[in-house]
């Protein structure tokens, strides 16, 4: 059961980097949500197989944060690349060098 909150507090985390942070029109709106879920039940899982308590602040504390890290960070590269990537095909399109 507490897998189940814990990914939902990823997922609350992810939406809320998605969200607050630039260039969110990169990138799909599941993304970053997606993430953030998946980094929680991660950590949460390695966490609790590494011997600590689910009724563990720390547990808690290690999680959630950690899945906020991740998805802040992937929200911040995706973005940057994804715009980088678009910027040098738009220059290779309107430049006509481009070959089909």
């Amino acid at each position: 059961m507490e897998l189940l909150f814990v990914a939902l507090g990823g997922a609350i985390l992810g939406i809320a980097a998605r969200y607050t942070l630039p260039r969110r029109a990169e990138y799909g709106v599941v993304v970053v949500p997606a993430i953030g879920t998946a980094t929680a039940a991660i950590l949460w899982v390695a966490l609790t197989w590494l011997g600590m308590a689910w009724d563990s602040g720390w547990i808690w504390l290690i999680t959630l944060v950690g899945a906020a890290a991740v998805s802040a960070g992937a929200a911040l590269l995706i973005g940057r690349t994804r715009a980088a990537s678009d910027e040098r095909l738009l220059a290779t399109l309107s430049s006509g060098t481009a070959t089909a």
